[in-house]
């Protein structure tokens, strides 16, 4: 009988672990120059795609009626907050815990990256990295689960 609890309790803790390593849920993420909370964006999913909306300003500097001024898409001048940031991504089929195939967009500079987003630590933080052409060519930032 002990066998069959422990073997339920191991199943039930890597199925935790497993729900967790997943992109969706709200993120806290950190500017890469000053190292202070900047944001947060809720990742959801739908049909087997990921987007990303930013839901909150955390940095008491930034105005919560910013636009996207420098964006060059239909949100170009539309407000951030609430804003559709990650687009279109979908889990990867070669790579067990990786998300890829959309985009990211930086609001800070208008500019549109293709985006790889990957779990780390059980789901604990989300490595999210915006690149042109190569992954190779890009920058990474970990994002914080808060949720």
């Amino acid at each position: 009988m002990l066998k069959i609890v422990l073997a339920a309790a191991v199943f039930l803790a890597h199925t935790v672990v497993l729900a967790q390593a997943t992109p969706a849920g709200l993120w806290k993420t950190i500017d890469d120059e000053t190292k202070k909370e900047k944001s947060l964006i809720r990742v959801t999913e739908a049909g087997g795609v990921f987007t990303g909306k930013l839901e909150k300003f955390l940095d008491p500097a930034t105005k919560a009626d910013s636009t996207c001024e420098k964006c060059s898409d239909e949100r170009k001048d539309k407000p951030v907050l609430g804003m559709t940031l990650i687009r279109n991504v979908k889990k990867n089929a070669d790579e067990a815990a990786q998300f890829d195939g959309g985009d990211i967009l930086d609001p800070n500079n208008g500019k549109v990256y293709k985006v790889r987003l990957k779990p780390l630590d059980g789901g604990k933080s989300l490595e999210v990295r915006g690149y042109i052409g190569s992954p190779i060519l890009g920058r990474t930032q970990t994002w914080l689960r808060v949720e």
